[in-house]
């Protein structure tokens, strides 16, 4: 029986610093990007050793400004990389030299251990061990073959039942215990990894989000391996399964008494089943079970650079946004804002319909309601909390006299799109604020403000795209004489539609750019 880790999977929260550090500190190889397999719209990252073999891969699916989960019993805790017992030195150094913070070395089960903390706070150790090697160590310009990291060493379980987990790992992966401590139960394969089992009884619970490991994937033979473990876990009531054609194995998932989530994956047929060895991880792999165009849907896949490509640095501004940059720039901005219960990805694929060659630049609304973002509250239906009103549109402000500078945008070329709650914020902005905003698409709008103030719009072009069967659809009326009196250039279009929007939409708003000639 072939046994030992194929793969671990994690969860991070911004894209560009995971890259940073296992591509660029670690000098892990970018060896496979996809969308989701349950998710087209989710990134997933798979590095490993130069040619992405079982047992070096560490993946991470990208919740990009998703919520941190919490560690606690019922995933893992740590993972850990196997480099060359004499280069420990070198990792330290290293260390000091990226401002990564390290302690250690100190001996685990006779091993030395460096710890480190990844950018989501994950504990990653390098363990400088002979007992794993792999046939191709990925070198880079500034990490050396001897010193670069040879493949996943293993990983820590927290468990409250630590002899249930224990006992499924044995009895179902190829593991036997092979030392312990008086927490630890330390269980190697076949392959020389190894599993910690660590006892967290009346510790928390684990919850899911940014900053956890998702998974631990042990490597199968090939795929009647897997049907022969499905029909063993069926056989003893292990609850929950399932597989699924992964395209670069076959897999099962299944739930250890503990509550970890556990794959068996086969090791074939590989990383480079769509990507020769030299090109490994070069592009974007859709499943195939999606189908269709998916160009519009991919834009909210958060972008990245590998180490020594150009890159556009996101900066910490007073709203979550995301950045989304064209191939071919034409210098014109789209600022997008979302509605109600949606988010900063949710306008992204209209955006880039509406300008194929524009920077997008999508904020996520501060405010919250029943747990969604808003970018202010409402009281009913159709009237808004003033005060929230005053206090965000403030701190929208800020955050475009913040971005102009920071991202080098040409704040003659900015165009603003605004969906329902989303369009009421630019509303208001306009009308407290005149001269912020000269180009602003508003689709299906009211005005939000209890008292209008007067306000010089002069040379601001405004579109009110309105929905004819829309509930609000009565409420945009009253705002053309608002904008007409304050001297704005105003276009309006009704179309035949609720207040949901879609091409329709994106046309009307593609029309008006070419007559204002923005």
């Amino acid at each position: 029986m072939t046994s030992g880790i194929h793969h671990i999977t994690l969860i991070t929260r911004k894209v560009q610093a995971n890259v940073d550090f296992y591509a660029g500190f670690l000098g892990l190889r970018l060896v496979k990007q996809t969308a989701g397999f349950e998710d087209a719209m989710q990134l997933h990252l798979l590095y490993g050793d130069a040619i992405g073999s079982a047992g070096s891969l560490v993946t991470f699916l990208v919740w990009e400004d998703g919520a941190p989960g919490r560690a606690g019993h019922g995933q893992p805790s740590e993972i850990a990389f196997a480099i060359a017992p004499e280069s420990i030195g070198f990792w330290l150094t290293r260390a000091l030299r990226y401002n990564v913070a390290a302690t250690g070395p100190a001996q685990e089960f006779g091993e030395p251990v460096i710890r480190l903390k990844d950018p989501d706070g994950v504990i990653v150790k390098l363990v400088g061990t002979d007992a794993v090697t792999t046939p191709a160590p990925h070198a880079t310009p500034d990490i050396p073959e001897e010193n670069a990291i040879r493949r996943l060493r293993g990983a820590t379980i927290l468990t409250a039942k630590p002899e249930g987990t224990a006992a499924f790992v044995d009895r179902h992966f190829g593991y036997a215990e092979t030392a312990h401590t008086n927490t630890i139960r330390r269980f190697t394969s076949e392959s020389g990894d190894i599993i910690d089992v660590r006892d967290a009884s009346g510790f928390w619970t684990a919850a899911p989000g940014t900053g956890m490991i998702d998974h631990i994937a042990f490597r199968a033979i090939d795929k009647p391996a897997v049907d022969d473990l499905r029909t063993r876990l069926e056989a003893e009531d292990a609850g929950t399964i399932s597989a699924h054609d992964r395209k670069y194995f076959f897999s099962l998932y299944v739930r250890e008494p503990g509550g970890t989530l556990f794959e068996f994956a086969t090791e074939a047929p590989g990383m480079t089943v769509d990507e020769d060895a030299a090109s490994l991880g070069t592009r974007l792999f859709v499943p195939d079970h999606f189908g269709g165009d998916l160009e519009a849907n991919l834009v909210v896949l958060p972008q990245f650079a590998l180490p020594g490509e150009e890159r556009f640095t996101q900066r910490d501004l007073p709203f979550i946004h995301r950045l989304h940059q064209p191939e071919n720039p034409d210098g014109r901005t789209i600022v997008l804002l979302h509605g109600s219960g949606a988010n900063e990805t949710s306008l992204l694929p209209i955006g880039r319909q509406i300008a194929p060659n524009s920077l997008l630049f999508s904020l996520r609304g501060r405010s919250t309601e029943e747990g969604f973002p808003r970018f202010f509250r409402r009281i009913t239906p159709f009237s808004f909390d003033q005060k929230d009103i005053a206090a965000e549109v403030e701190a929208f402000v800020a955050m475009i006299e913040g971005a102009v500078p920071a991202y080098g945008i040409d704040r003659e070329k900015m165009v603003f799109v605004g969906y329902s709650n989303g369009a009421n914020m630019l509303i208001a902005t306009m009308l407290l604020h005149p001269g912020l905003i000269r180009n602003a698409a508003l689709l299906r709008m009211m005005n939000p403000l209890e008292t209008v103030p007067e306000a010089d719009l002069s040379g601001t072009n405004i579109l009110m795209v309105t929905g004819a069967t829309d509930a609000y659809s009565r409420y945009a009326p009253p705002l053309e004489p608002i904008f007409r009196n304050s001297g704005a250039n105003l276009e309006t279009v009704t179309l035949k539609a609720g207040h949901e929007i879609g091409d329709m939409d994106v046309q009307a708003v593609r029309q008006w750019l070419e007559t204002i000639g923005a």
